[in-house]
């Protein structure tokens, strides 16, 4: 959920950098059909109804997922951001692999999120000694603010290229618009106004 608050940031940042959402649909994401469907497996998988049907599957379809949008991503490096979502990605995939498929999260951070522990699969597990710890949740949206949760370094990086992404994208101009062609907004030029 920390991700969530790179949505505001970036219409914020574009909108100071004097971009226009307009420019928001001037980008061309490609392959984003396989980014929502992976996106969707995620919110449904982590959702608490499908637990006694995933059974152990659980970690895996988890890291399907992952890889299903990581590879979307990739495919979009060319826009602005996306670099910095896919290193995010890459982040989160390498602590979710090296920990047998769920992110491990600190317990003082999970903790200070005020979150409770709970059975059933969660992308997020409270470990004490995970491998790869600077890249697993260890740190913590307090209870105190909206969509409180735990998020690691990945997760920053995510929400930061995000953040770009979309503040570049309000400053995108779009094929009509009369700034991108010189002269347009002075009006047509006519033969014999110029003195001799």
């Amino acid at each position: 959920m920390f991700v969530i608050y790179a949505v505001p940031l970036g219409l914020l940042a574009g909108r100071l950098l004097g971009g226009r959402l307009a420019g928001l649909a001037t980008m061309r994401f490609r392959w984003a059909w396989l980014a929502i469907g992976g996106l969707a497996a995620q919110v449904i998988l982590f959702g608490g109804a499908v637990d006694r049907l995933i059974g152990a599957a659980g970690p895996a379809l988890y890291v399907a997922s992952t890889v299903v949008v990581l590879i979307a991503v990739l495919a979009n490096l060319r826009l602005p951001g996306l670099p910095l979502v896919a290193l995010g990605a890459a982040s989160n995939l390498a602590a979710i692999l090296a920990n047998g498929g769920s992110m491990p999260a600190d317990p003082g951070a999970y903790a200070l999120a005020g979150l409770e522990r709970g059975g059933g699969f969660s992308n997020s597990v409270v470990t004490e000694t995970p491998a790869l710890p600077p890249l697993t949740d260890i740190y913590a949206l307090p209870d105190a603010f909206p969509f409180a949760n735990v998020f690691s370094i990945g997760d920053v990086l995510i929400a930061v290229g995000i953040a770009v992404a979309i503040a570049a994208g309000m400053r995108r101009a779009r094929p009509d618009d009369p700034a991108r062609h010189d002269g347009a907004a002075a009006g047509p030029v006519r033969a014999g106004n110029s003195p001799d």
